[in-house]
This record gives structure tokens, C-alpha cells and sequence, in this order.
């Protein structure tokens, strides 16, 4: 089965080993469960913003279909202070290809919410409650969008906020998850992905 996973820094595992990453923690723990899975396929790096993740998605050119694909990018389009407007318009088309990826199949993607970076240390001297609820009201926007056109809906952003009170899920940029907090992620969405394998695989 193959997995295609689309974001930014989040989903590039920023500062950790690549085995660290949550993709890959993830599939080991598919792989466990007895999925034969391919390594997870990543277009997705640090700084993208929704429409450079589309202009990625174009060059990279991955080829579906893919079993599992997620989705978790606008932490970036919420940082350089973009209108959330602005980014719903580029988020729907990203969602609307993922949803191409998995041979045109909604119920096997998983959009991801936009973590909270305001609980890292990194914005300890910035509005933490304005960037909370910035990130809060990307979020809103993201779930009506995702879930009009079928594709389910993970929130992870109060698991994030976790990282202000433990230092031990931060990476030493004091900005970026620690491979801890991506380990925490991987459980959350293993029954999901799970059960979106458990379908059977596309290709077949």
C-alpha cells in the first residue's frame, strides 16, 4: 500500500532524524499492525505555505493512486499574517487534490489541524492568545472545508499546547516538535489510518 503524506515543517519532521518524523513513525506502526506498507512518499517542507505546497505538489508530480493521503499545512499562511480568506481559497484546492491522489476517495484522507507554535518557547515573548486564536479560526475554516467534500478531520492543535508546559516535546530550536510530540502524533492518527487501510488497497 503507499502513503502520501503533503505539508510543511510539521510533516518534514524540521530538526529531528528522518526516522523521527510522524509519516514514519507512523507507517512502523501500520507496518506492526500487519499493513504492508510502502516508505511513506513526502512532499512537504519548512516555511511552505499553502499555495507553494500546490506549486510543490506540480513540480514533484507524485503519481497515485495512494491509499492514505494527509494533509497538514497553513501554519506558515497564519505566520506571515495572511487573511484566513486568502487561505481557505489555496486550501480547498490542496484538500480537492489530495482527494485525486486517493484514487478520487475522500474517506482515505486525513486532513491535520494547524498545530499551535504559539505554546512553543519560541513565542514566549510574542501574543500567545492572538496567535491561538488565529491559528483557532485557520483551523475552523480548514474543518468546514475539509469536511464539505468528505475527507475526515484530525485535530491535533490542543495536543500542541502541551509543548509550553514540556519542554521534552520541543526540539532545541525552541519552535519545532520534538520527535516525542510526533510519536504522540503517530498514535493519534494510527486508528484512523488504520482504518483507512483496512479497505483494502487501491491499486488491487
Amino acid at each position: 500500500m503507499r502513503f502520501l503524506a503533503l505539508g510543511d515543517s510539521y510533516t518534514i519532521g524540521e530538526g529531528v532524524a528522518d526516522e523521527d518524523r510522524w509519516p514514519n513513525q507512523l507507517t512502523r506502526a501500520l507496518r506492526a499492525r500487519g499493513f504492508e506498507l510502502d516508505d511513506p512518499q513526502l512532499v512537504a517542507r519548512t516555511a511552505w505555505t499553502t499555495d507553494e505546497l500546490f506549486d510543490a505538489i506540480a513540480e514533484a508530480d507524485p503519481r497515485g493512486p495512494y491509499d492514505l493521503v494527509t494533509l497538514m499545512v497553513g501554519v506558515n499562511d497564519q505566520y506571515r499574517s495572511r487573511p484566513v480568506d486568502s487561505f481557505t481559497k489555496e486550501y480547498v484546492t490542496l484538500v480537492r487534490r489530495a482527494i485525486a491522489f486517493a484514487a478520487r476517495s475522500p474517506m482515505r484522507v486525513l486532513a491535520i489541524s494547524i498545530p499551535d507554535w504559539g505554546a512553543t518557547p519560541f513565542a514566549a515573548s510574542r501574543d500567545r492568545a492572538m496567535i491561538s486564536g488565529e491559528i483557532a479560526a485557520y483551523n475552523d475554516a480548514g474543518l468546514k472545508l475539509a469536511t464539505s467534500l468528505g475527507v475526515r478531520w484530525i485535530d491535533l492543535t490542543e495536543m500542541t499546547r502541551e509543548m509550553q508546559s514540556n519542554p521534552a516535546l520541543v526540539e532545541s530550536d525552541g519552535l519545532h516538535p520534538s520527535g516525542e510530540m510526533y510519536r504522540r502524533w503517530s498514535e493519534y492518527l494510527l486508528a484512523p489510518a488504520a482504518e483507512i487501510l483496512g479497505f483494502g488497497d487501491v491499486s488491487a
